[in-house]
């Protein structure tokens, strides 16, 4: 599918699993300029969802081409390095490695291993990237089964391989201490994220918003000097309306919530973010939590751990680190939001909050 200029788009680009993107790709003159800013549109199915695309500029056919090769290249690259599902990436072959044996990974692979092992000592643990065999002993990874609740014996098992201390990288030599099971889909969507963009600005793209299945980067503005205006999405399983508006110049946004993806047994409703410190479900009311970051794999990594710290923990570290953080907490009257200071400047000048 080549992308093809259009002067108007009607409706969101995209509403994602945890946010609305709310951009109008309208192709308007450019200040100062004599040509239009065409708007293009790339989309397609990644990663077991999708990514849209919408970029200005005014390109032939045969940049249009390459552009979208460029961009397809760089999705497809990071899920065959670090797909769980699939049996050949590098991550697998890592997974099947023994204990002891140095692996060496890809520079894109290593990057990733390393930033989440950074987030994992930020949040003590709360985001750990060897949680995997929690996450398939629940049933929300490769090895699904019917749903059910494991019993203590299991999760206990299961803990014994969680453990993201037991990674060692040394430039891009990866080596585990002791058997764990690595999972990136923390951290590996947002990271696509910015190589879909990389792949853009390489090409020579400068005005442009990449989403996949949620995740959001954007990079310059829209015809007219208008910012990019992404919505936060309400907390409900079953509509889809926004919560607040922020908007963005040159930044990634990322959210996390259970609020779609769990399974209930007995009455009782299982979360699919497995707390790696316990091997179980979260269970507390922070039911969303959105960050924004300078890249797309940090604010992924962030919003899951602030996601299993909860209310109280997230922010407190949100806050000692100086991360713009926004969450939705559930309350007997409904919903309420907690900000933290450096998200403040991303509220500024846009729609008060929508009523809960």
């Amino acid at each position: 599918m080549t992308p093809r200029p259009t002067r108007k788009m009607a409706g969101p680009i995209l509403r994602g699993l945890a946010l609305l993107s709310l951009v109008m790709a309208m192709a308007v003159a450019l200040a100062g300029c004599q040509r239009e800013a065409q708007a293009y549109r790339l989309e397609g199915p990644i990663y077991g969802t999708g990514f849209h695309i919408t970029f200005y500029g005014d390109y032939d056919d045969a940049q249009l081409a390459q552009i979208e090769s460029s961009v397809k290249a760089a999705l497809n690259q990071v899920d065959q390095l670090m797909s769980t599902y699939k049996p050949d990436s590098e991550l697998s072959r890592f997974n099947r490695t023994p204990v002891g044996e140095p692996f060496t990974l890809s520079p894109q692979t290593a990057a990733v291993i390393r930033e989440a092992i950074r987030i994992g000592k930020l949040s003590d643990g709360a985001f750990d990237v060897t949680v995997g065999s929690a996450v398939n002993l629940w049933g929300f990874g490769p090895d699904k089964h019917p749903d059910r609740v494991p019993d203590d014996a299991q999760i206990a098992q299961a803990l014994e391989a969680v453990d993201y201390r037991a990674l060692q990288l040394d430039g891009n030599t990866l080596t585990k201490t002791k058997p764990v099971y690595v999972d990136l889909s923390g951290i590996a969507k947002g990271y696509g994220v910015d190589q879909a963009a990389r792949a853009l600005e390489a090409a020579g793209v400068e005005r442009y918003l990449v989403e996949v299945g949620g995740e959001i980067r954007t990079h310059g503005d829209k015809p007219g000097g208008e910012p990019w205006r992404v919505a936060v999405e309400k907390p409900l399983s079953y509509e889809r309306s926004v919560q607040r508006i922020i908007e963005l110049d040159a930044a990634a946004v990322a959210t996390s919530g259970d609020y779609r993806n769990y399974f209930e047994d007995d009455g009782e409703r299982y979360s699919h973010t497995i707390d790696p410190r316990t091997g179980r479900p979260i269970k507390h009311h922070l039911v969303s939590v959105t960050v924004i970051a300078a890249d797309c794999m940090t604010a992924d990594a962030l919003a899951t751990a602030v996601d299993v710290l909860g209310p109280e923990a997230g922010l407190e570290m949100a806050q000692r680190e100086k991360l713009a953080v926004y969450l939705v907490v559930k309350t007997a009257d409904g919903f309420e939001t907690r900000v933290s200071d450096a998200f403040q400047a991303y509220l500024a000048d846009t729609d008060e909050e929508t009523q809960s």
